[in-house]
């Protein structure tokens, strides 16, 4: 059965959809991502409960990957880490004000709209709200915002072990992640994806999606 080996604890927009490619590329082959719960909206009543503070159900969220990055996972590094005790963890950063900057530009600023089914947003409310409650609030300032990123980003540096640990720089490429994971560095680029200006594009794309799915289904 394959497990966890890698336990993202970055925020999003910290590069963590290259490093999403990057890891598949390397066999940690499916890696789960905040992408993954927009494609599976239903999976959200399952992280709300873990964020809640009942991590029995993350097994089976988890079943079948061998890495996680992203939201909401890297609010659950603390109890991934006693799931997966042999696992390593991944802390992507970058310059604070660059990540509030790419943030308030697209997960600081979620889109909405008519197009979103109701049935689907009553599955991502309780969900932000465990994320709020976890941390990742988007009704704080600037500065308050930037020091919760600082203050996450220096609780997993202090609660790791270092020879667990990676912190990598957004845009360092395949060197410090190969190196850390004992792998070759691959031929071919680092994967780039995700940026800004197609991230609220990409996102307004699952949602539009998703909304048509669920309205195809018989209300519970």
């Amino acid at each position: 059965m394959r497990m966890v080996e890698i336990i993202g604890a970055g925020f999003g927009r910290t590069g963590t959809a290259s490093l999403k490619r990057a890891l598949e590329l390397l066999g940690y082959d499916p890696c789960h991502h905040m992408s993954e719960v927009l494609k599976q909206p239903r999976t959200t009543v399952e992280w709300t409960t873990a964020l809640n503070g009942d991590p029995s159900v993350l097994p089976g969220l988890l079943s079948g990957y061998r890495a996680t990055l992203d939201f909401p996972a890297c609010l659950l590094w603390r109890e991934l880490m006693e799931l997966y005790p042999t696992a390593k963890v991944l802390l992507s950063v970058r310059d604070p004000q660059s990540w509030y900057e790419s943030a308030r530009a697209t997960i600081l600023n979620p889109i909405r709209g008519e197009n979103i089914d109701e049935r689907l947003a009553a599955l991502l409310m309780p969900f932000s709200e465990a994320m709020a409650s976890r941390g990742f609030r988007r009704d704080l300032g600037e500065a308050e915002t930037i020091a919760v990123f600082n203050r996450h980003n220096e609780a997993v540096r202090a609660g790791v072990e270092p020879s667990r640990l990676l912190v990598y720089e957004a845009g360092t490429g395949w060197e410090p992640l190969c190196a850390f994971l004992g792998a070759d560095v691959p031929d071919v680029p680092f994967p780039h994806s995700n940026d800004s200006a197609s991230f609220r594009e990409n996102v307004g794309k699952v949602l539009s999606g998703n909304a048509e799915d669920l309205a195809n289904e018989p209300a519970n």
